[in-house]
């Protein structure tokens, strides 16, 4: 038998049928080593709190179903092995920034609405040749480069419970949509940048991105949601004086003369600082 230790769990509890507000329970483990918070959960649910409530499904960090707030940080909890929090209390909450539909539930509904806002598939100029196509859509490595790693999202949610503009914007679209929304626009089979832009819109979308990196940080897939928002600017701005656009996007490339031209334009504000 392996040796345990014993941890303590507090676990935030809320039945909306039953109570008013949320409350702390505090369960008692022997955990050995290489249990996991989601193994610690069953465990707890099996002797101690049979009606505790959580979201799960693969068990092997895919699903994205198990994000949670443990000790403070947004975490997969199929992935987070208890002994490694190195602390005797571990305390797991819902995810914030979502609302609470009960005990470890969080309503993911925002995310899925934002992500879907952004169209998350491949907008073509011929929408027959998506439908029924005559023929392979060929990348080369280079092009498959250029977002591959944003495709691995798993829609956990991570991302948005760690921002701090989703704290105190709700509409913001948030680091998961705007990292996939960069994904969508530079593939080189896709031309949907000027739909995208119904959703990408200036009051709560990429520009009010403070760069906390937080949502970089929590991604449990390496994602780097914060350098997808940061390269969906650039391709923004790019996009707007004429550069950055696919062939297929752009009838005619603004000269460079006029580029120049237009940027001089743009007065600087007054200065707030006098040295």
């Amino acid at each position: 038998m392996a040796d345990t230790k014993l941890i303590t769990f507090k676990v935030r509890r809320y039945d909306p049928d039953k109570d008013t507000a949320p409350h702390w329970e505090e369960h008692k483990l022997n955990v050995h080593d290489g249990m996991t918070v989601l193994e610690a959960l069953h465990e707890i649910k099996a002797e101690q709190a049979p009606t505790l409530a959580w979201r799960s499904s693969c068990r092997m960090g895919v699903c994205g179903s198990c994000g949670m707030f443990i000790n403070e940080l947004p975490m997969l909890a199929c992935q987070t092995q208890v002994l490694h929090l190195n602390t005797d209390v571990v305390t797991v909450a819902p995810l914030p920034n979502y609302d609470n539909v009960k005990d470890l539930v969080p309503n993911l509904e925002p995310l899925i609405e934002k992500h879907a806002a952004i169209k998350p598939f491949i907008i073509h100029t011929n929408s027959k040749e998506i439908d029924e196509p005559t023929g392979e859509f060929i990348q080369s490595v280079e092009q498959r480069d250029e977002y591959s790693q944003f495709t691995f999202c798993i829609k956990c949610g991570l991302c948005l419970a760690a921002c701090p503009t989703v704290a105190t914007d709700p509409l913001f679209l948030g680091p998961q949509a705007l990292a996939q929304a960069y994904r969508y626009t530079v593939d080189s089979r896709d031309c949907g940048l000027q739909e995208r832009l119904v959703a990408l819109d200036a009051f709560h979308g990429p520009y009010q991105c403070h760069m906390a990196g937080a949502c970089s940080q929590a991604c449990p897939k390496g994602v780097d949601p914060a350098l997808g928002i940061q390269l969906l600017k650039r391709t923004l701005v790019l996009d707007s004086i004429g550069f950055g656009k696919k062939p297929s996007q752009l009838s005619k490339v603004m000269p460079l003369a006029d580029v120049v031209k237009q940027i001089e334009e743009f007065a600087p504000p007054p200065r707030t600082v006098i040295k």
